[in-house]
């Protein structure tokens, strides 16, 4: 039996001391000593589908009977064509094509290359501007990072980063003002958009980035009725692409299949991954309207991008079992009224707990955001460590869930994220919401 103190494996923290993973049914894995877990946040929203999956597994390895690895630089395959046009049936807007990747951070970069690369295609190359929102979270890897707007992972890599203008988020729970309504504060915080492009020049932004439903960074922060419609104006106005980076509030966790439907928009171009593979592979996608692909195919004819496993015909099998199966099992509605549920089961376990201010979120896609002080709604002083506290006490407790700390700032607020998968019961979602209550109160001395 492997240790962890014997492990060559470089684990994202050095003196980490996991259990390891031995077999995972349905909503639960279970480790090798045979302790029970229950994935509360689908390991990091990725497990919409539970693990075990029948389907799933069974067009895999049907796949991988046929052929596993077609390098995309000379073959296409069935099941890349097959899910390309599935997921373009059910795409908001004008998107068209779908640029398969191995993960998020991949599909994120995708999109700002090729946001890129269509101005030059149409004559317009002093474009190269990106604007995103203040505690954003797009991904690691450089250009990613660089667009999102958590400080604490941009700290240590600032000189590798390039320069990008982090605009308000939509967090109407922290930032409404009182003599506000929901309408105008979402006007008014869209409006910075407006601002910061004419700061730096009309001609110069190519791209404004957002999540339409916050995940890690600030803990399932959904916009404000009207946000969202006012930032795709300014974006049509000032020639701006709109990119939503739906890679872990999409693929049905919202309760819809595409996040921005909720918003009643479409943006020129969308990332997705996570849900999308439901973690049975690793695989992401960008979507990208026509008229974004049109000026590549009649202007040099080649995206100037690529990775070598991107649009990996077993990935793309599993990922097609998976939007096969949240279409045709009408898993959607499910991810609706299981929300509903797990919602409700929060606010009755926690409305009106002294160190929880607000919870929040869609679908299967839930938040909860903790505080020292209700009414004042001042935060938890970042020496204690509670999301990390959290985090641990619900992990021995048999739960697995996404505590996080910085929601406000990078640095200030804490909160909890919680993405079951969408064939969770009511009877788990009971489970769940003992288990997390008992851990708020063991860490919160309640």
């Amino acid at each position: 039996m492997l240790k962890q103190t014997s492990s060559h494996v470089f684990h994202r923290h050095c003196h980490s001391d996991h259990p390891i993973a031995a077999s995972g049914q349905g909503c639960y894995i279970t480790d090798q000593n045979g302790k029970q877990y229950l994935d509360g946040s689908g390991g990091a929203a990725v497990s919409c589908l539970g693990h075990g999956d029948p389907d799933v597994s069974h067009a895999m390895k049907a796949q991988i009977d046929q052929i596993s690895f077609a390098h995309t630089g000379f073959f296409t395959s069935e099941p890349a064509e097959q899910l390309a046009d599935l997921l373009i049936q059910h795409a908001p807007g004008n998107l068209d094509r779908v640029y398969l990747a191995s993960g998020g951070s991949e599909a994120v970069e995708a999109a700002l290359k090729l946001a890129r690369q269509y101005f030059i295609e149409i004559d317009q190359p002093q474009r190269s501007h990106v604007i995103a929102r203040r505690q954003s979270y797009h991904g690691n890897t450089l250009g990613a990072l660089a667009t999102g707007g958590n400080q604490w992972r941009r700290q240590p890599f600032l000189p590798l980063l390039v320069e990008v203008s982090h605009i308000a988020p939509c967090y109407a729970y922290r930032d409404q003002r009182n003599e506000e309504t929901e309408v105008e504060y979402g006007l008014r915080v869209a409006n910075e958009l407006e601002q910061e492009i004419l700061t730096l020049g009309v001609d110069k932004v190519m791209a404004f980035v957002a999540e339409p439903i916050v995940g890690a960074t600030m803990g399932a922060v959904t916009a404000v009725e009207g946000y969202f419609k006012r930032i795709r104006k300014i974006c049509d106005q000032y020639g701006v692409l709109l990119i939503l980076d739906e890679v872990m509030c999409g693929m049905g966790r919202s309760g819809q299949l595409f996040a921005c439907e909720r918003d009643q928009i479409a943006p020129d171009l969308l990332c997705m991954a996570k849900g999308l593979g439901a973690g049975y592979q690793p695989i992401g996608a960008m979507l990208a309207s026509d008229e974004i692909h049109q000026a590549v195919a009649q202007g040099s004819g080649f995206f100037q991008h690529g990775h070598t496993y991107m649009g990996h015909p077993v990935a793309c099998a599993a990922a097609l079992a998976v939007t096969r199966k949240i279409l045709d099992q009408h898993l959607l509605k499910q991810v609706r009224q299981r929300g509903n549920y797990l919602h409700n089961s929060l606010v009755e376990r926690f409305g009106n707990h002294p160190n929880v201010g607000d919870i929040r979120g869609q679908g299967l896609f839930r938040g909860i955001e903790l505080v020292a002080d209700r009414s004042s709604k001042s935060p938890l002083s970042p020496v204690l460590g509670t999301a990390g506290k959290i985090k641990k006490e619900a992990f021995a407790a048999g739960l697995i869930c996404y505590p996080m700390a910085g929601t406000i700032d990078g640095v200030q607020g804490d909160h909890i994220l919680l993405a079951p998968p969408f064939i969770i019961s009511e009877t788990q979602i009971d489970e769940l919401v003992d288990k997390l209550s008992q851990s708020i109160n063991e860490v919160l001395g309640q």
